[in-house]
């Protein structure tokens, strides 16, 4: 009886081991290192009077160019990220005992059965926004900048 209840409690944790939330999924699926545009990079390191080669080098090509009324170049960064994570875990546990027929005992001897399932499932969808609108001077240097953000 001893080692039919290890195996079962045995068997019932590797079952419920691989079940994980949509947070860890998340956790485990979000990549934010590298070269990732976010209000950091632009705090740490745009500064009035770089020149747009040292601009375009720290954040990359802008979506739009355009120009002010004094026909001064402005960048805009207009950069928008969506991301779902569904996460579904399953779990259960199914046991056949078979018992031992003695002699005279009958064909079915001691045969017993016993099952269990569980399910669950969450997710959870974020959407970013990041604008960031730089404003060159006449000799092409950085002369003011801006950023907004928001998260829902």
């Amino acid at each position: 009886m001893k080692r039919l209840f290890l195996s079962l409690s045995i068997c019932l944790a590797l079952a419920l081991s691989g079940c994980m939330s949509a947070a860890q999924h998340r956790a485990e699926l979000r990549d934010d290192s590298g070269d990732r545009l976010t209000v950091g990079k632009v705090q740490r390191e745009i500064r009035v009077g770089m020149t747009n080669a040292q601009v375009a080098e720290v954040l990359g090509s802008p979506n739009v160019v355009t120009t002010d009324e004094q026909r001064r170049e402005v960048w805009v960064y207009d950069k928008v990220s969506t991301e779902t994570v569904y996460s579904t875990s399953s779990g259960g546990v199914s046991a056949l005992i078979l018992g031992g027929a003695g002699f005279g005992d009958g064909i079915g001897g001691g045969l017993g059965g016993a099952g269990g399932n569980r399910s669950a499932g969450a997710a959870s969808t974020t959407q970013r926004t990041l604008t960031i609108i730089v404003k060159f001077d006449a000799a092409g240097k950085v002369r003011d900048f801006a950023y907004r953000q928001s998260s829902f």
